[in-house]
């Protein structure tokens, strides 16, 4: 089988490095930068193990700007940009599809167009009216930063929406050594599976931060509160009720915008979706706004952030909570310092944030330190030897990341989502 991978950020190059240790791969984006380091075999950001993929598999993996040389031989071209968003989460749709039109003009008729980038719900149906000579499909993303290869390998369930029974085999062949459980429905319900799921999660987010925020007036422990929740047969184990952080990002909140403009545009009356955004928008200030509640005024205080990036394991600033909290503090009057151990530059938002080399470099003298993105190295400092050179050793630690590391150095104060 010949696959064609359009566009190669993050889901589109683990996703060509993935298919190609089994079928002959070509990795289409028309950023020529960003394609001569695939070529070289590095990726265009961090993701653990992506290089040495991409290097492993250049027998049968090649990439390239050119649609006329990508598109003619493909039996799959699979669309996996990652939609861009912007600052209100709303996708850049025609960004998509633009260079999607561009490579089908190239694509042999019958071939099989598959779609894992998110689109809004009836996009597939827009595009099976507009491309008649093709064969339209989507498989929701299941993109895990910092965790993508082990996700995409090893993959619980694949959805997939399709009408043409006879490309449902090509599909099996495609997904088969990644699952053996592909859940085959119509185009309309597999995109709409992206947004209900992203919701769904986005919602327990939601739920579970607005319960901690009550336990934190009244004594309960929003942690025991999750655990009793998870150990409830209809909830689980794995639901999304650690409370902690907001989501962020972008991925989670597109899709609850997406579903709150398709109520807005077809006339139906909803209420609980488009709160789940508002709430997790006054919950983007927790940590700032507990910092205030201990420090007071902010203005000359000296305060440290641990990890900028979007999560762990990558090297993604845009869309950050850490980001965002440090521009808080510098609007506050703060003096920030700030260590990430991916992060080696900051962007000229953050022109007045001391980057140190070190945890250490960022948290002497400092009266307060907001832990932000969960890295391992983080658990793995000498805590005792590093809290002492703290001016007032102040943890404010939303997923209590570093509990119990600080449990036993005297003296921390180590301040949580849901906790009093």
């Amino acid at each position: 089988m010949n696959v064609t991978v359009l566009g190669l950020w993050h889901l589109g190059s683990v996703t060509a490095a993935c298919c190609a240790k089994y079928f002959d791969v070509v990795g289409l984006d028309f950023d020529a930068v960003n394609v001569a380091k695939l070529n070289s075999g590095c990726a265009p950001l961090l993701e653990p193990g992506l290089d040495e993929l991409i290097s492993a598999g250049k027998a049968s993996l090649f990439f390239t700007t050119d649609e006329r040389i990508a598109c003619p031989n493909a039996d799959v071209l699979w669309l996996c940009y990652d939609t861009p968003v912007n600052d209100n989460d709303e996708s850049d749709v025609e960004f998509v599809l633009g260079n999607l039109r561009r490579s089908l003009a190239h694509l042999k008729k019958d071939a099989l167009v598959l779609i894992s980038a998110q689109l809004p719900v009836g996009t597939c149906a827009k595009l099976e009216k507009e491309f008649p000579q093709f064969h339209f499909a989507c498989s929701p993303e299941n993109l895990r930063l910092g965790k993508a290869i082990d996700a995409f390998e090893k993959a619980e369930r694949v959805i997939v929406g399709i009408r043409n029974d006879e490309k449902k085999m090509l599909l099996q062949q495609l997904f088969l050594p990644f699952t053996n459980q592909t859940i085959f429905m119509r185009t309309e319900s597999a995109e709409m599976v992206k947004h209900a799921l992203n919701s769904f999660l986005a919602l327990s987010i939601t739920f579970i931060n607005e319960v901690a925020r009550l336990c934190e007036h009244t004594g309960a422990d929003a942690k025991e509160v999750s655990l009793g929740l998870k150990s409830e047969a209809r909830i689980g184990m794995k639901s999304y009720l650690g409370p902690g952080g907001p989501f962020a990002g972008g991925t989670l909140a597109r899709d609850v915008v997406t579903l709150s403009k398709l109520a807005l545009e077809s006339g139906e009356k909803i209420s609980v979706i488009p709160a789940i955004k508002q709430s997790n928008d006054l919950h983007r200030g927790w940590a700032f706004r507990r910092l205030q509640s201990r420090l007071g005024n902010l203005r000359g205080k000296q305060i440290a952030v641990l990890g900028l990036t979007y999560t762990a394991n990558t090297d993604t600033l845009r869309r950050s909570a850490a980001v965002e909290l440090c521009q808080q503090l510098l609007a506050a009057g703060a003096k920030v310092s700030a260590f990430d151990p991916a992060v080696k530059t900051l962007p000229s938002e953050l022109n007045s944030v001391s980057l140190a080399v070190d945890i250490s470099g960022a948290l002497t003298g400092v009266e307060a330190v907001a832990v932000c993105t969960e890295w391992s190295q983080f658990r793995q400092a000498d805590w005792a030897k590093i809290v002492p050179q703290m001016h007032q050793p102040v943890f404010v630690d939303a997923n209590r990341f570093l509990e119990k590391e600080l449990k036993s150095v005297a003296g921390v104060e180590h301040l949580s989502v849901g906790r009093a």
